[in-house]
């Protein structure tokens, strides 16, 4: 066993963005790993410190040199390896390809049983570690990509990195690997806090790095995330308040410090008047400040800052700050002032330069089809008269805040500052709301709209980018969907679900027809069948991502329940039934596609009593009495009644095949058993084929 010695790598450079510092400590831990195993160095676990300024790996115990590798192989006896001019036969050859040689290398000898066989003798020296450490680092800081970042350049070198490479410290024990990379060659020193430990700081080994970087002012990433969670349970025990800590914003303020000290600013009393989100769009989006709300839920004039600089100028580095935020909740105060005195109609009539999609026209239009949808869409969810009405008035306005001041500059507050506007102009609270929500669902897990009319706008609006997008033949592809149509189509289907309980086929065509009242030309029926298919293979994965199996989906996908509700309910309801019973299920899922097989429709469902048997009598009654009991199970939405029904003709099913034989050598028995297996799977028709469940 080779002695080991701990090995440290760290390159430093000038401040990194978050994200790809938090992507390249992911790469460059298996980087590291990768090239230790494949130069055939043993080693312990990998860990990975990073800071704005450095990405630094510590591998404890890796060798000090290769194993030396002495293996003996043998292979085909010596009558089989040679041809009678003694050349390798192909035996030989694919023997010494599987040890990496040629038939030329193999040895013959005498094996201990008296026969002459070919071996492979391998001999590997051992070799040191260090040359090899030396290349796979200056390998590792080349391989590194930077996703969505374009690396940077510096002085007259070529080499690139996200940002300048500034220092290497490279250790083998306390040996100090050769690495060179651009200008840089690696040492044994690294560098601290820019303000609090400036320079150059000795490293005597990776024992002591940590250590090092702490006495110089930087923390590891776990140990910053720490102070920051602890410095913000202070405040928030000081204060009474909650902070609001978003994990994207967290994670990158713990990359934007090296030393964090956490403080607490104040804004100005008048700025509470202007609507939260916007304010707290401009201190996390802009600065990266962390808001606070009181026990009720409102915001307070507190705000968290993380400093990275010196603690003893804590004070003017809040000024600072309150100076900075101070401007920027000014302008946030100013575009909303300014946006009150313009009416919702106003703003709604400058849709008309604003375009939705060159095909389809402007923002206007699609607001005049979401009114005319949000009615279809009441009128098939059956909801009444009041919400039917606030959903159209909230289609109508749901787009007039897209070119107010506030959302130009803020942006992600499409739709919120819409219904500030609604209600400051005297609209119905349902109204407002309903303008407030109708983006929603935005992202996986995001909340639904709260109220109806809501539901029922957002809902018109997904619905109609879909429709639009199928229109003019530019659906998702497996690389592309800018319009996120797929995320919208979830959307729909989750408020279909949980919320109006009604199906989508009727208004799919109930917004294809808008858009032929706008002018467009597309074929209706073949979109519509696009758009429904589109949909209901959203909603197949939306049962898939439940855990439901895809046999089971693909069942109920071949049936006519497609209302999203039912759909998934009647998905889990034979999951569960499958569950419960797997050999029954089994056996009559079996029976199913073994009579589905053999079913002919030419023959019809009409049987004649007069030529049964005993058997086929009794699948006959079994089946009328399952086809009404089926029927009634879905009138009333019992799917797990459904199941129930279904699952009582698996022993008419099984006796029947087990004493009937369907392909009599006599037309009229034969005719009449199909018709009669045609009677059996016409009960499962409205629901699932449930042969897609058969054991395979």
């Amino acid at each position: 066993m080779a002695s080991t010695r701990d090995f440290l790598f760290e390159i430093g450079v000038e401040e990194m963005p978050s994200a790809p510092l938090n992507n390249a400590v992911k790469q460059l831990k298996t980087l590291v790993a990768k090239g230790l195993d494949e130069a055939g160095l043993s080693h312990g676990d990998v860990r990975v410190i990073s800071s704005p300024r450095r990405l630094a790996a510590l591998v404890a115990d890796v060798a000090e040199a290769t194993e030396e590798i002495n293996s003996v192989m043998r292979g085909p006896s010596a009558k089989i390896a040679f041809d009678a001019e003694g050349n390798p036969s192909k035996a030989a050859e694919g023997f010494a390809r599987k040890n990496g040689m040629t038939g030329a290398d193999l040895i013959v000898r005498e094996d201990a049983d008296g026969t002459e066989y070919v071996f492979a003798e391998r001999n590997i020296p051992s070799e040191p570690a260090a040359p090899m450490l030396a290349s796979m680092a200056q390998a590792i800081i080349a391989n590194i990509e930077w996703p969505n970042y374009r690396s940077q350049r510096w002085g007259s070198e070529h080499a690139t990195f996200v940002r300048p490479v500034r220092w290497i410290c490279c250790l083998f024990g306390d040996e100090v690997v050769p690495v060179t990379f651009a200008d840089v060659t690696s040492g044994n020193t690294t560098r601290g806090h820019r303000v609090l430990s400036p320079g150059e700081h000795v490293v005597a080994n990776m024992a002591s790095y940590e250590q090092v970087l702490e006495d110089a002012h930087v923390l590891s990433a776990e140990r910053r995330v720490s102070v920051i969670r602890e410095g913000i349970a202070s405040v928030e025990a000081e204060l009474g308040v909650r902070v609001d800590t978003p994990a994207k914003v967290f994670d990158e303020v713990v990359n934007l410090c090296e030393w964090p000290t956490v403080l607490v600013g104040h804004f100005d009393e008048e700025f509470l008047a202007v609507p939260s989100e916007i304010i707290c769009e401009s201190m996390l989006s802009n600065q990266r400040y962390f808001p606070t709300y009181d026990a009720e839920g409102k915001l307070t004039r507190a705000f968290v800052v993380v400093s990275n600089g010196d603690p003893a100028v804590s004070e003017t580095v809040i000024d600072g700050n309150e100076r900075v935020v101070r401007a920027r909740l000014y302008d946030a105060k100013f575009f909303y002032d300014e946006d009150l005195k313009i009416s919702l109609e106003e703003f709604r009539s400058r849709l008309a330069n604003v375009g939705f999609q060159k095909k389809l026209g402007t923002v206007l239009q699609k607001s005049e089809r979401m009114e005319d949808l949000a009615l279809a869409i009441a009128q098939e969810a059956r909801i009444g008269a009041d919400a039917a009405s606030d959903a159209q008035r909230a289609a109508h306005l749901a787009k007039a805040d897209l070119v107010s001041s506030a959302v130009v500059e803020f942006t992600s507050q499409q739709g919120v500052m819409g219904g500030y506007y609604a209600a400051a102009a005297g609209e119905a609270p349902e109204v407002a709301a309903a303008i407030r929500d109708h983006y929603r669902p935005r992202f996986a897990g995001d909340d639904l709209p709260e109220g109806i009319a809501g539901c029922i706008v957002a809902v018109a609006d997904k619905l109609d980018t879909i429709a639009g997008m199928f229109a003019i033949g530019e659906p998702p592809t497996g690389s592309k969907d800018p319009f996120a149509l797929r995320r919208s189509a979830i959307g729909v289907l989750n408020i279909l679900r949980d919320r109006l309980g009604c199906g989508y086929e009727a208004i799919v065509d109930a917004a294809l027809d808008a858009y032929a009242e706008q002018g467009l030309e597309f074929d209706k029926t073949a979109v519509s069948a696009s758009v429904r298919a589109f949909i209901k293979g959203r909603m197949e994965q939306m049962a898939r991502d439940e855990k439901v199996a895809p046999d089971t989906v693909a069942a109920v996908s071949a049936g006519k329940v497609t209302v999203p509700a039912h759909f998934l309910e009647l998905a889990h309801a034979l999951e569960d039934a499958r569950a419960n019973d797997r050999e029954a299920f089994d056996n009559l899922a079996t029976a199913y596609a073994r009579a589905a097989h053999l079913a002919d429709s030419s023959a019809g469902i009409v049987v004649d009593e007069s030529l049964m048997e005993e058997a086929e009598r009794a699948l006959n009654a079994a089946s009328e009495t399952a086809q009404a009991a089926v029927e009634s199970a879905l009138a009333v939405k019992d799917f797990t009644g459904v199941i129930a029904a279904l699952a009582a003709l698996r022993e008419p099913i099984d006796a029947f095949f087990d004493e009937v034989m369907v392909m009599d050598e006599d037309e009229r028995l034969r005719a009449n058993r199909l018709a009669l297996l045609n009677r059996f799977a016409a009960v499962f028709a409205d629901v699932a084929n449930i042969g897609e469940m058969a054991r395979k």
